[in-house]
């Protein structure tokens, strides 16, 4: 079998923690931030951790050795 290669896209927008979860950019800041609310924009810097559901199958599927 061949080896499963990691998804290059998702090198470049996922992270792993020490303890093994997901860290992603946040959703929602490219354009229309006029009629979001300041606390909106303020919730939405840095970085965030995805569901465990979602980390796990991003590991599975996307991130095999990592």
């Amino acid at each position: 079998m061949p080896k499963m290669k990691t998804h290059s896209g998702s090198k470049k927008r996922f992270t792993l923690t020490g303890t093994g979860k997901v860290r992603s950019g946040q959703a929602g800041k490219r354009h229309g931030m006029i009629k979001r609310t300041n606390k909106t924009l303020r919730n939405q810097r840095g970085t965030t951790i995805l569901f465990h559901t979602d980390g796990e199958n991003i590991k599975k599927f996307f991130l095999p050795n990592a």
